[in-house]
């Protein structure tokens, strides 16, 4: 891959972490987008394996957050909290 591409990609995902992490959700996606875009472009035959791949990519997914979710209700009920008030008091708000 070319220096420009490089630094387009890492320049890219550093932006869109900051600007997601500030509350700014469209400006991260689309800054995030222009990265993947250039990836794409760089490594069109492995992300043609990864969009026909993605189904099974979502339901791993979606096993792992159920497994979350199961161990965080189970530490709830173990602590007599509530779940809302225990994830509250977790994050701080």
């Amino acid at each position: 891959m070319e220096d420009w591409k490089r630094l387009l990609v890492a320049g890219s995902a550093a932006a869109s972490v900051i600007l997601l992490l500030k509350g700014k959700t469209a400006g991260g996606l689309l800054v995030a987008g222009v990265g993947l875009a250039t990836l794409a472009s760089e490594y069109p035959d492995e992300f043609a394996e990864f969009r026909d791949n993605l189904p099974d990519y979502a339901d791993r997914g979606t096993k792992y957050l159920e497994l979350v979710s199961g161990v965080v209700q189970r530490i709830a009920r173990e602590t007599g909290r509530s779940r809302g008030n225990w994830l509250e008091a977790i994050l701080g708000h």
